[in-house]
């Protein structure tokens, strides 16, 4: 694929999503709810591969890492130590004239973006962005809980479960991935804002005086995973925040940031050192002591921490925007997604070369016999060039067309995607074959 600007629009991949069933507007049929999205067949397939590859990086592959999943709505003091409830908020204005509502940080001058009118905002005040729900039949203060905004918070309130039971020894780190909750006040961009999301996160404990290079670490390997899955290099960079940019907890935070052809550089995961304020906090509002043993030094210590945390929803939207490309093919336009292999919702298509009943027997057992080594798509609709198409515009890899000739002499038609190269191969070569070209 030639370098150059993403030519994807959120228009345009809003229309691709949907056509071909990645992702749906939420509840569409009643007009649909800002903010919440539904992954289609397709849709849900690549968001898993992205969670198994980033699982396989962060805990499989690691010796220093263990994960957990831990519920949604936790104990509502968990909240008031990690400072959610008193500082949680965006800056929020009305318009007067329209009575919209709008993130103050979001809006470019003093016009309101959905009726013009200029001069007409309230002044701005905070707003908190935690879902309040009630635990039990009785809904009042004493039975109100939230549905969290982030994971995080559980990895810290789990460290000495973890640190006794695993046996942990500093440095080592918590993983999880879950959903996570925001009342975003202007959600927007497609995926890229949402009000419910799913986040993979990681707290990686260390001794204090350590966290920075660990901060350095981190933010090269999350650099160098995304170019791992195909992510452009030249689309990628890592941005160090300023001193005002800084959350209350941290002495130091990175944007790993995407270059979107339609809005610029914008954030794709944040790494940051949030030193040992966590577990400090829930330590002092909870009593429990939750610090570590340095056998070392022989003294207590609270450790600091360094977190990497990334949505899966935005790492999607990344996925497919850095792999678009429209192409041209001798009269038509080719629309391919170049994803990784890893990340294609779909591995292998089966294509027979027509609907010929001669070709429909050895085409299905190959279908049957392809699905438990990769997730794999039967097509037989239109002509063989469409369905090329279609496979292209989806991702696939890898097509097998079966032929006339593959009833004479076992053998059948490797397509690949990117180069559009093709080859014969034997059918009882044909796993094996299709496991080296997938990298597998």
């Amino acid at each position: 694929m030639a370098e150059s600007e993403p030519q994807l629009t959120f228009d345009t991949l809003v229309s691709l999503c949907k056509r071909r069933g990645f992702v749906f507007p939420g509840s569409e049929i009643y007009g649909g709810i800002g903010g919440f999205w539904d992954y289609g067949p397709l849709g849900v397939e690549m968001k898993n591969n992205i969670k198994r590859a980033w699982w396989e990086s962060m805990v499989q592959e690691r010796d220093d890492i263990v994960g957990i999943d831990a519920a949604i709505v936790m104990n509502p003091r968990v909240w008031e130590a990690s400072g959610h409830v008193a500082q949680f908020s965006d800056p929020m204005v009305d318009c007067k004239s329209c009575k919209h509502r709008f993130r103050a940080d979001h809006l470019d001058g003093n016009v309101c973006p959905d009726c013009g009118a200029v001069g007409q905002f309230t002044e701005a005040r905070p707003f908190n962005l935690m879902f309040k729900t009630f635990v039990g039949p009785v809904e009042d203060t004493a039975s109100q809980v939230y549905l969290r905004p982030e994971t995080a918070q559980a990895m810290f309130t789990n460290f000495d479960n973890v640190v006794t039971s695993m046996r942990r020894k500093l440095p080592f780190g918590i993983a999880q991935i879950g959903k996570s909750f925001r009342n975003e006040i202007t959600p927007g961009n497609f995926i890229f804002r949402d009000r419910e999301f799913e986040v993979m996160e990681m707290e990686y404990f260390c001794k204090p005086g350590t966290d920075q290079h660990w901060l350095d670490h981190w933010v090269e390997e999350r650099l160098n995973w995304f170019k791992s899955l195909g992510v452009r290099p030249e689309n990628l960079r890592a941005r160090a925040h300023e001193k005002e940019e800084l959350s209350h907890y941290s002495t130091g935070t990175y944007d790993i940031e995407y270059r979107y052809a339609s809005m610029g550089w914008s954030e794709l995961e944040g790494v940051a050192d949030r030193t040992d304020f966590d577990l400090s906090r829930h330590s002092e509002y909870s009593g429990k002591n939750l610090t570590y043993f340095d056998e070392e030094s022989g003294e207590h210590i609270i450790p600091y921490v360094v977190e990497p945390a990334l949505g899966v929803d935005r790492c999607f939207l990344v996925m497919m925007y850095d792999a678009y490309e429209e192409e041209k093919v001798r009269d038509e336009t080719r629309v391919v997604l170049h994803l990784n292999p890893a990340i294609a919702p779909i591995k292998v298509a089966i294509l027979p070369l027509s609907r010929n009943e001669k070709l429909a027997p050895l085409s299905r057992e190959l279908y049957a016999a392809l699905r438990p080594h990769f997730m794999t798509q039967f097509d037989d609709a239109q002509s063989i060039g469409r369905r090329y198409r279609r496979q292209d515009e989806i991702g696939t890899p890898l097509c097998v067309t079966v032929d006339f000739d593959s009833l004479e002499d076992n053998a059948v038609t490797i397509r690949e995607r990117d180069s559009m190269e093709q080859s014969r191969v034997r059918i009882e070569e044909l796993v094996a074959a299709l496991r080296e070209k997938l990298g597998d």
